[in-house]
Formats: structure tokens, sequence, C-alpha cells
């Protein structure tokens, strides 16, 4: 008689389980984790056996009450004015700060600092385009707001919250530096950090130098690590003092820091990585401008304990032809690549680092150049030209690769796969492969030279396959062979308007700044909680 009961009961519990709803997720900063891998695992994406996209919420999107260049970060079971919610956080290029429903893309509140101060001679189009950051907890959002600082709003009301050092400094000269890429948060073992990265406006003038300020969020204290000038721990000041006791600015310029992701921690290190664009570069001779290089620093944001000096760095030996080109080093961050099975233990923290001179570059995290040391050139581990480029050897603006790389660990193998899109002239994968010592190096699997007519944005991986924006179309690849699976209708011109892919869903913003969501077809039409 129980095991009868025990079946009538399982009779009703299975078709209520089968429509459930799935468990929904988060997608806090850029790039979805701490690493900034853009590899979502929630998986379940079944395109292949029948289902399809569809669009969700509106067929032709929602219109965005803000001009907006930038990737949306997304956090699910917010309490609100008006409810319980799922709501994306989108920054305008004017310093808003949206927050939007996610299930409708209304607008739920939004933040705009008081203070803004145009950019000299670039309207709007040169402004905010980063991305806003959520600690882990849900209880706070972060956004640069285009006027030199870092504000912190209640996630839920949009409340900013003031004193303890809040709003936080970010750069005093906001007419000339800007927050290029995202906010980012980690927790390490030393605290939780926010890490705020500063770039220059179109056209590398005026008075900049690309810095890291690192803020302590129990504490509110920050510290400061310049790429030029880098014994001075400071903000500068807009045409200041350049020499002599007084100094608070910096003769040498450019050097600006403008990675999608921003400032990337990698606990295996226990370092945060910053990689920085074109300009003067002479610390292997005792100087302090850390041009074309990847810097490590402690997660606190400071140095080995010598004045200027990084824990580690990387710089190719083409930094002076970077240079001459407007080639950056760092038209990315630093992509954290996990050390596949078999890799000797002098290679466990590993790196990929592409430029604006199409070289995808393998270093060794915890030894980048080989020397044991900062201030060195060379070391990396592997070298490829994306595919149509050839400046490895020499250097050279071409083909330029602005978009984060995504990483992805084939769960049915263990493989490590690095995507790798360029802005206008096609994509690339690779893998991490051993040879007999177990020494890793770089082998390129497929690549694509159509990019469907025009630029493309970073990837995200989920389920298996790759999503990216490329020419104003969403485009689904699969992540092993590269075949086509989707394409969308033509969209509106897109720049860093990365995508995410959550919750069986695609959120987009397109050139036209209207958020459009896609949805699969079948058991992801049912809503999620």
């Amino acid at each position: 008689m129980r095991r009868n009961r025990l079946i009538r009961l399982l009779l009703i519990l299975l078709p209520a389980a089968a429509s459930a709803p799935a468990c929904a997720g988060d997608w806090l900063q850029f790039g979805y984790d701490a690493a900034h891998s853009s590899s979502n695992p929630q998986g379940g994406y079944t395109l292949p056996s029948g289902n399809a996209f569809v669009t969700g919420f509106s067929a032709t999107g929602v219109a965005l009450s803000s001009s907006t260049d930038s990737s949306p970060v997304l956090a699910t079971g917010i309490v609100t004015a008006s409810g319980t919610k799922d709501l994306l956080f989108i920054e305008a290029k004017n310093g808003t700060l949206l927050a939007l429903d996610a299930s409708n893309g209304a607008q739920v509140w939004s933040q705009r600092p008081n203070t803004q101060l145009a950019p000299p001679s670039s309207g709007l189009a040169s402004l905010s385009t980063g991305s806003p950051a959520i600690d882990a907890a849900k209880q706070y959002i972060y956004h640069y707001g285009n006027d030199g600082a870092i504000h912190k709003y209640a996630i839920g009301t949009g409340v900013e919250v003031t004193g303890s050092g809040w709003p936080e400094l970010s750069t005093y000269k906001p007419e000339v530096e800007k927050g290029a890429g995202a906010l980012s948060i980690a927790s390490t073992p030393s605290g939780t950090f926010l890490y705020s990265i500063t770039d220059g406006y179109v056209g590398d003038a005026g008075d900049y130098q690309g810095h890291l300020t690192t803020i302590n969020l129990a504490t509110g204290t920050q510290k400061v690590f310049n790429s030029l000038c880098s014994n001075l721990a400071i903000h500068f000041i807009k045409n200041g003092t350049t020499s002599g006791g007084g100094q608070n600015d910096c003769s040498s310029r450019q050097n600006g820091i403008w990675g999608r992701p921003g400032a990337i921690y990698d606990a295996g290190t226990n370092r945060v990585f910053i990689s920085t664009g074109n300009g003067p570069y002479n610390a292997s001779t005792g100087g302090f401008n850390w041009g074309d290089s990847v810097l490590a620093l402690n997660p606190d944001g400071s140095g080995n304990g010598t004045p200027g000096m990084p824990v580690d760095s990387y710089t190719p030996t083409t930094f002076q032809n970077l240079q001459n080109t407007d080639a950056d080093l760092g038209s990315v961050s630093v992509a954290l690549v996990p050390a596949p099975a078999g890799t000797a233990a002098s290679y466990q923290h590993l790196g990929v680092q592409p430029g604006k001179d199409g070289c995808v570059r393998l270093i060794n995290l915890a030894d980048m150049s080989g020397n044991a040391a900062p201030a060195h050139t060379g070391g990396e581990l592997s070298a490829l030209n994306l595919p149509g480029g050839s400046n490895c050897a020499s250097g050279g603006d071409s083909p330029e690769i602005k978009p984060q790389p995504a990483v992805w660990v084939n769960p049915s193998d263990g493989s490590t796969w690095i995507y790798v899109v360029s802005y206008a002239n096609g994509m690339a994968s690779y893998k991490i492969v051993l040879d007999g010592s177990g020494v890793p190096s770089l082998a390129q699997q497929w690549a694509v030279t159509d990019m469907q007519g025009g630029s493309g944005t970073s990837p995200v991986i989920s389920g298996g396959q790759m999503y990216y924006f490329s020419g104003g179309r969403v485009v689904v690849r699969d992540a092993l062979t590269g075949a086509s699976i989707w394409t969308s209708s033509a969209l509106s011109s897109i720049h860093w308007q990365s995508l995410i892919v959550q919750n069986g869903r695609i959120y987009a913003i397109d050139g036209a700044s209207k958020l459009i969501e896609w949805q699969l077809d079948g058991i992801f039409r049912s809503p999620f909680e």
C-alpha cells in the first residue's frame, strides 16, 4: 500500500517538476564572473535539436532613455518599490545609470551625478563606455559617472550612498580622462576590492595618464598606481607641476588603460593585472613609464615595495613599434587561461594578451618575462598572428583586436579554449596544447573571416556555443567547430555593446540604444525565478 501511495505521489509531482522554471543566475560584472571569462556554465541551449530563438518582450527593442555604448549587467531577485524583479543595469554615455526590469525593459530607476564635465571637442560619443559592477551580496551597484568619481547606489532603490569616502575619486581630470573600461570587483584573501581604470578620449589628446584606482570596499580607502610616472602613487592634477618637490602631474602622456573588463584579478597568483595602451616605455632602462605592458600588482593595488615597481611585468620586444603605430597592446585586458591537466608545475598560471597588432600572446602569469622580476622585455611562451595579420615579430596596427576574448574549458575533455574576435577582421579560436615536457603553447583551431559585414564585439560562451555581435547582427556558433547555428536579423550598427547570455535569454543593446531580448523556444519560454 505504501508503495502504491509513493507511485501516485511521484505521478503528481513529475509534471510539476518538468514545467518548473529553472534557477535564475546573475551577471554581476563584465564577462560574467570575477575572472571576466565570459563563459557562463549554465548551459541548456539546444538549438540543434529544433528549438529556435524568438524575440522576447519587444520585436523592435525597447528604446532607452539615454544613448548607450556599453554592456549590461544583471542581478536577479531584487526588491524594488514595485515588487521583486530581475534588474538589468546599463551605463549610458552621458553618465546616467539605468535600472531596467529584465522581464519587459521598463525603467525602474535611474541616477546621474549632478556634476558633468564635457570632454574636449568630442561630444557625447566619447563618454562612458564601461559597465557598472554589483557586489556579490547584491546590495550595491557601483558606477563611474563621468564626473571623475565612482558612485555607490542601493541596488533596489537607486539611493546614493555617501560618506566614508563615497563617492570615491577616480580622476581629477575628467575633461581628458574617462573610465573607458568596466568597473570590476574581486574578493581576495586581503579584502574585497573595486578596481577602476582610466583612459584618454578618442584622439589620444590632452594631459592624461592611464592609472588604476583600487578601493577597499570595507574601509573606503584607496590606492593609485600610475602607468606613467609610476613612482608617484597619487591622482595627478590636470596640467599640474611635473617636476620638483611639489610635483603633482606627469610630463609623460598616453598609456591609457581601456580593455573592456578593466582590471583582472587572478586568484591563482593573488595578483591584479592591468594592460596598458601605446605610450612611452622606459622601465627596462630605469624609468617609470610602462607603455604597452601588462602589469601585475598586489590585490590592494600596490607594487613590490620599491617605489614605482609593480610586482611583475610583461612588455613585448616590439614596444617601440607599437608606440609608433598606435597599436595598443592593452586594447584588451589579459584573459586568464586555466592550465589543462598535464601542464608543468612552472606554468600553472596562464594568460592570453592579444593587442591591436593582431598578435595573440600566451604569458606565464607567475613570471611574465621569465626573469622573476618586473622591468624586462619579451618572455612570452607563445605568439600567433590572428589570421590575416603578420605583426607578432615587428609590431603594427593591424588587424585590430579590441573585443575581450572569451575563455572556455570544454567539460568533455578538460581542454582550454580561447576565442579572439577582431574589431573588423575576423576571429579565431585557440586551444592550449602541451609539448612532451608539459610546456604550454597556443594552437589555432578554427577561424572565421566573414564578420557579417562589420565589427565584432566581445564573445560569450554558454552551453558549448559562442555568442557575439558581428556587423550589427547577433551570431551564434558551435564553440568546437565554428559552425554557424543562428544569426539574428539586422540591427543598428554596434561598437562596444557586447551582449550577455543568462537564464535562457540574450540581452543586447544595439547602436540605436534599443534593448533587445531573445529567448529560446520551448523549455525556455517559461518564466524564471
